[in-house]
């Protein structure tokens, strides 16, 4: 049985679906991501999880408790929230103990507790300084602390990261990550953003308009996306159309061009039109090799991002973006240049979700 169940959970306002079928089993220890744009449900379902929200149907349990209608104090769960919520006139070390006074704990237990997650944030001496005397980056590590004082058995973090600068933010989301490993904890990180999902978490639930739309580890969702919605959002992404040639060998025509998948197309009839889609990463210039696809096109763009440049090419009605590195000895494609490009079978991703006509 996994430790956290969240089965059938779903949450409505009025006419209004916010959270829809959401099934989820997270084991013990794990890190799982809610990964999706505002207002897809993802911070309703993190509540429901906390007991600040209760669900219109569904059910919650941790470590085989039932827990979906029980409020916050009786769940055992740590929360840190985007805005750090601390006391302004409690010292850091009294933010970090208050969970602990609340909860009845002997004054010889909270002080070497206390003092024990201040050396785990570092940030000892800091223990009589206020909230407003500390960076954004150290009222977050000090809302973490707060948050595991008391050893729960489920942590929560609402888009912790988000107020922070981009520097601070990379820093951070690798000291919580390998603070969450050393402890154990099981683990929900709420956010937008699509790289500290893929670099901090053993599972990632895609979610849109209150569905979930993959999940997966970060491996898969950033190579195998399911659906368009999940390639689109989950790093950049050429779209393509395509006409479907051989649905059992896998044969499509680009523009006039054919390309085959490393799968049969099931389910696709000769001459429907399926999209699939291309990482600008997978694609090279050049002519294909062992057995790879291979188009030809007109170059229309070139732009240089620093140590990458971008090229896009046109095929006809589609155009393909690619990635390849800047170097001082390679003259890159002039606009205008017919150019052959390259990328393997496994690369085409064909979407599950078609409504291309």
């Amino acid at each position: 049985m996994a430790f956290l169940d969240i089965s059938a959970v779903r949450k409505v306002y009025g006419q209004n679906v916010v959270v829809q079928d959401f099934n989820l089993a997270v084991e013990r220890g794990e890190f799982v991501s809610f990964l999706g744009p505002s207002g897809c449900g993802k911070t309703t379902t993190l509540r429901m999880v906390a007991g600040f929200e209760q669900p219109t149907a569904g059910t919650i349990r941790i470590g085989g408790k039932d827990v979906t209608y029980l409020p916050p104090n009786q769940r055992n769960i740590g929360m840190v929230f985007q805005a750090y919520a601390l006391f302004p006139n409690m010292t850091v070390a009294d933010n970090i103990g208050f969970g602990l006074k609340v909860a009845k704990k002997p004054a010889a237990e909270i002080g070497p507790r206390v003092k024990e997650m201040l050396e785990l944030i570092k940030l000892p001496h800091l223990a009589d300084r206020y909230p407003y005397q500390l960076s954004g980056g150290q009222q977050q590590r000090v809302a973490l602390a707060r948050a595991i004082a008391n050893k729960p058995q489920v942590l929560l973090l609402d888009e912790p990261l988000s107020a922070l600068d981009a520097k601070i933010r990379v820093s951070l989301r690798e000291e919580i990550r390998a603070l969450q490993k050393a402890l154990g904890i099981t683990t929900i990180f709420v956010t937008h953003d699509q790289e500290e999902a893929l670099s901090m978490s053993d599972r990632i639930v895609v979610m849109s308009e209150g569905r979930m739309e993959q999940v997966g580890n970060p491996f898969d969702i950033y190579n195998y996306p399911k659906t368009r919605f999940v390639a689109g959002f989950v790093g950049t992404l050429n779209t393509l159309k395509a006409r479907v040639l051989d649905p059992g060998a896998g044969k499509l025509s680009i523009d006039g061009q054919e390309a085959v998948t490393s799968r049969p197309l099931n389910g696709s009839p000769a001459d429907s039109i399926r999209t699939v889609a291309l990482r600008p990463e997978a694609v090279a210039l050049g002519e294909r090799v062992n057995g790879g696809n291979g188009l030809s096109g007109t170059i229309e763009e070139v732009g240089f991002l620093g140590s990458v440049v971008r090229i896009k090419v046109r095929l006809g009605e589609n155009a393909i973006s690619l990635d390849t590195f800047n170097s001082s000895s390679v003259t890159p494609p002039k606009r205008g240049d017919t150019v052959s490009i390259a990328f393997t079978r496994d690369d085409l991703l064909v979407l599950e979700d078609n409504d291309a006509h």
